[in-house]
């Protein structure tokens, strides 16, 4: 995307523009801890830059949270002006039809041209349309990574140069861990259902669900009860059972239990980097863990994009268009990658990144990218697009959780999670 500069844009506004009180645009946001802090940081360089529109971060909870509150305030129609909203909402915000505006849309009423050659294709395809029109802007893309206690990994004698990289490698570390008494727990992991599920498929080149699991058409049915799922989640339940594995969270709870030092080995995103460092741990970064035969094939990008609200003003239009600019700008883009841990979403920023010597100067911080983009993806590693994904995780979390306190095993837990989540998906269909 070519840059405007928006001092130049504003010189020519005038004076009397100055005079009157700035557009103001709220942006609700799910961030916590080190990302929120960048959020501030951002909206208040944006402010300063000029005088005609303010813009306004609100937090309002998770990120099922946040989308919530959005859809109640369209339907009290007092919507913000931005939303940020995870992954997982992305098909239910796409079925809103006449509640959005498309982000591309946007970007050409405040007089930009929208060129998604300028992204990164994996992060720009999974929020866009078929056609290729950009729904929504991905401000914080992010992939799911192994983080490791490299203190830990000394004392347990595991190889603090190379972490594991199969599912099995790192259930035997996990194991060694907690025999030796080198931490209380060996793993944990945030996300059971985008890591342990959604990118699980993705990244082994297995069908999550029919219909290329939903880009292909609404009508699914969920495939996540086939034998090396109920391998992997079964390995995962042994492995509470003996205490090596640690339950923290239905979302990104388990970090803490990473940064302070109960678990050596979490699989988390790569946008959780932030707290980590701040944390103090000294941490390694490892790719996603894979099974021999099966990956690796290209993780899926989790984390939030930004969408817009429709009903707002053409001022309101041209402001929020006026922001997503400045947030495509390289230098910004290549800020928040490199802080965050977050993917950058232009490739000049990714490209600028490289260039400065950032990646080996930071080992493994460049992984989260090769990931995505190291294959071209498959039916299977395109990503996952219900029009109730939410609800579908809230199931698989339900029958995760029995699993993990011992009330059933894998394979029960996953058959039961299919059968609730195809019920669930056919009534989103109809109503």
């Amino acid at each position: 995307m070519r840059v405007i500069s928006i001092s130049t844009t504003m010189a020519v506004v005038g004076f009397a523009v100055q005079a009157q009180a700035a557009t103001e645009l709220q942006w609700w946001h799910a961030m916590t801890g080190a990302n929120n802090e960048m959020i501030e940081e951002l909206t208040k360089e944006f402010n300063a830059s000029q005088s005609t529109y303010k813009v306004v971060p609100v937090f309002k909870g998770t990120y099922p949270e946040t989308l919530n509150a959005g859809i109640a305030a369209f339907r009290s129609k007092q919507p913000p002006a931005i939303i940020q909203v995870f992954d997982a909402g992305s098909g239910t915000m796409m079925a809103a039809e006449g509640a959005i505006v498309p982000a591309a849309e946007i970007l050409q009423k405040g007089g930009f041209t929208f060129d998604k050659s300028q992204y990164l294709p994996g992060i720009v395809a999974y929020y866009s349309k078929p056609d290729g029109t950009m729904l929504s802007f991905p401000y914080n893309s992010s992939s799911p990574i192994l983080y490791y206690n490299k203190d830990v990994f000394q004392k347990a004698g595991l190889n603090v140069d190379n972490p594991p990289k199969t599912w099995p490698e790192v259930f035997e570390a996990a194991k060694k861990i907690k025999a030796s008494g080198a931490a209380p727990c060996g793993m944990t992991s945030t996300w059971l259902t985008w890591i342990q599920t959604e990118n699980f498929a993705a990244w082994n080149n297995m069908p999550y669900g029919t219909n290329e699991n939903g880009l292909g058409g609404t009508d699914v049915k969920l495939k996540i009860n086939a034998p090396l799922y109920v391998e992997h989640f079964q390995a995962i339940a042994n492995l509470a059972k003996d205490g090596a594995f640690r339950y923290g969270g239905r979302t990104s709870e388990a970090k803490q239990l990473f940064t302070s030092g109960e678990c050596a080995i979490l699989t988390e995103s790569s946008g959780g980097l932030g707290d980590i460092a701040k944390s103090g741990v000294n941490y390694g970064i490892g790719q996603l863990p894979y099974y021999e035969g099966h990956g690796p094939q290209n993780t899926i990008p989790g984390g939030a994009s930004l969408w817009v609200f429709a009903g707002k003003s053409d001022e309101e239009y041209k402001g929020i268009a006026e922001f997503f600019n400045f947030l495509s700008q390289t230098e910004i883009q290549a800020k928040l990658h490199q802080v965050s841990g977050y993917m950058p979403v232009t490739m000049a920023a990714y490209e600028e990144t490289k260039k400065s010597g950032f990646y080996e100067k930071n080992p493994g911080r460049e992984t989260p990218l090769l990931q995505m983009m190291g294959k071209a993806p498959t039916e299977n590693s395109k990503g996952v697009r219900l029009v109730n994904l939410p609800q579908v995780r809230d199931i698989l979390n339900e029958e995760f959780e029995a699993m993990l306190s011992g009330q059933q095993d894998a394979k029960t837990a996953l058959d039961k999670a299919v059968e609730r989540g195809d019920a669930a998906i056919a009534a989103a269909i109809s109503n």
